[in-house]
């Protein structure tokens, strides 16, 4: 006897609207007591401190603060090292406190204080604190919708091993048993069929493991500033990984924005599929979410935006604001799932499959 079953749907109306997770924000004060707790542990066997920021309505087998992104606050000591690891999920970094070293694959990277980098998928890595002070970072991850689909891998790994050349490239002399004779080719209307060889031997690219640090970043973003109270647009930099090509991501899931706020600037009422988490680590001002307002400061974390929900963010008088903010837009371009509304009075957009928006920022070059 199997319990498996039809379930007619028959004549049902279509579902409404999302059952949205609510905004949270996780105050400095919070995180910074749990930075100091983390510290004061044991270290532990595999040297890996983490605690995940964690939604009310997170699935208890699968902690995060949005249905699919996962953000952990990770900690070293000073000369302490995690053991390697690889796994499915994709992640991006960024540090909030000290430094330290990430091997990733055959690369080594030296990240500190507001640097952003990525994680490719499957590639070994470790992470040393090479400094005097506990080294601090935040992790974004897919995780959480790979364990959804089942498919989140992860292996611990007793030492990091680089593939041989010979694992990596495909034989170099022509083999007829690889290859279709006949091809990928085209039907009516642009419809095409593709051979099992090609399908099962995509096209590749190289994943690279990037920084970008911020030293660079910031020198590029405080130019924004000066674009002045009448711009339109967001004063921000995608942190892009070409990897991504046409969906802009950080990461194939994510992008990381890093955006600068001068004091008093109220951007216009949006709203977008992609769920948004931001990082302020300067600066202060407000959210309204779905009409409801709340008050952040410099070293809070808060889940601003679930989808689809009408949101915007402020900047208080006195201080300039930076944050950096991560949303899963690169997943929904690839899904074409990425309906966004940059102006409410007007019609909302599959960006990607379609025509996006523009700003009223003067092109270069040319005069005001």
């Amino acid at each position: 006897m199997t319990d498996h079953h039809f379930t007619d749907v028959t004549g049902r109306p279509a579902i409404g609207e999302p059952d949205y997770w609510e905004p949270v924000i996780f105050r400095r004060s919070e995180i910074d007591a749990e930075i100091d707790r983390l510290c004061a542990l044991e270290r532990p066997g595999n040297g890996r401190r983490s605690s995940v920021f964690t939604h009310p309505r997170a699935p208890a087998g699968s902690p995060s603060l949005a249905p699919g992104i996962r953000v952990s606050l990770d900690v070293l000591l000073p000369g302490e090292s995690t053991a390697p690891i690889r796994h499915t999920s994709t992640q991006f970094g960024f540090g909030i406190a000290g430094a330290g070293r990430v091997s990733i694959g055959d690369t080594v990277h030296d990240v500190g204080r507001y640097d952003g980098w990525n994680h490719p998928s499957w590639r070994p890595y470790m992470y040393t604190n090479t400094g005097d002070e506990p080294f601090v970072r935040l992790t974004y991850s897919n995780a959480p919708l790979l364990e959804r689909m089942n498919v989140h891998l992860v292996e611990d790994l007793t030492d990091i091993t680089v593939p041989s050349a010979q694992q990596k490239a495909m034989p170099d002399e022509p083999d007829a048993r690889r290859t279709s004779p006949y091809g990928t080719f085209e039907l009516a209307d642009g419809a095409m069929l593709m051979p099992y060889e090609t399908l099962v031997n995509p096209p590749s690219l190289p994943s690279p493991a990037l920084v970008w640090a911020w030293d660079e970043v910031k020198d590029h973003l405080d130019r924004l500033e000066a674009l002045g109270e009448s711009y339109v647009g967001r004063r921000l930099y995608l942190l892009y990984n070409p990897f991504t090509g046409r969906t802009n991501g950080t990461t194939p899931s994510f992008f990381a924005t890093i955006t600068i706020r001068p004091p008093s600037i109220v951007d216009r009422p949006h709203r977008h599929v992609s769920a948004a988490i931001n990082y302020f680590f300067r600066g202060s001002g407000w959210s309204r979410v779905g009409g409801r307002k709340y008050e952040w400061g410099a070293g809070d974390l808060m889940f601003t935006a679930p989808g689809w929900m009408i949101h915007h963010h402020a900047s208080d008088e006195g201080d300039r604001v930076y944050e950096v903010t991560v949303q899963d837009q690169p997943l929904n371009i690839a899904m074409e799932s990425l309906l966004w509304q940059e102006d409410l009075k007007q019609p909302a957009r599959v960006l990607g499959a379609e025509g996006g928006f523009a700003t009223n920022r003067t092109p270069i070059g040319s005069s005001a």
